[in-house]
């Protein structure tokens, strides 16, 4: 009786821990498909047998081009990888909600892409204060990308301080250039 009851137990876990698995659809499990430049695999039925417009595909074209690739698109969004602050803050403004929402669109869309999110400030304050506010300029940014859908394990969240300026002058135009989070794709 107690063999029977085990044997029940451990087939309807089985059965749940199956049913919550979420499989991978078929598109996504095709290897990248090389073009070698002859006649056999360049076209026809090679280009119409790889599947066009696949996930693979696309990576692929990428690779060749580096030019479809949006993040080198300057009139994409996702060109512009740096959010800006106030001085003495770390919350992330309005204005930069757009470029966030689409890096966040393409992060989510390619879930093995990640992202270093580098905090940044101007020269002034001690080097620990910059250190710190640039952690939380980072951490903001991640909150918000995260909020938007992106899943954690696609960023890090690091502080420069004071140690990589945009501009390196003195006036207020460049010290605002200072106060930043850099998207940095890996």
């Amino acid at each position: 009786m107690k063999r029977s009851l085990r044997a029940a137990i451990a087939l309807s876990l089985a059965a749940l821990l199956a049913a919550c698995s979420t499989p991978t659809p078929l598109e996504e499990k095709g290897a990248p498909i090389e073009s070698r430049g002859d006649s056999a695999g360049a076209g026809g039925a090679g280009a119409a047998s790889a599947g066009i417009g696949d996930r693979s595909v696309r990576q692929l074209d990428v690779a060749n081009d580096p030019s479809k690739d949006p993040l080198n698109d300057p009139n994409n969004p996702l060109s512009r990888r740096s959010i800006f602050f106030d001085f003495d803050s770390f919350v992330v403004k309005d204005e930069f909600r757009p470029i966030l929402e689409a890096h966040a669109r393409f992060l989510v869309s390619n879930p093995t892409r990640k992202v270093v999110l580098q905090g940044n400030t101007d020269d002034r304050g001690s080097r620990e204060y910059n250190i710190a506010l640039g952690q939380k300029r980072a951490d903001a940014v991640r909150r918000a990308m995260v909020a938007l859908g992106v899943a954690e394990n696609q960023m890090e969240a690091v502080s420069f301080g004071e140690e990589r300026p945009k501009n390196a002058g003195t006036d207020e135009s460049a010290l605002a250039e200072n106060r930043r989070v850099d998207i940095a794709y890996q």
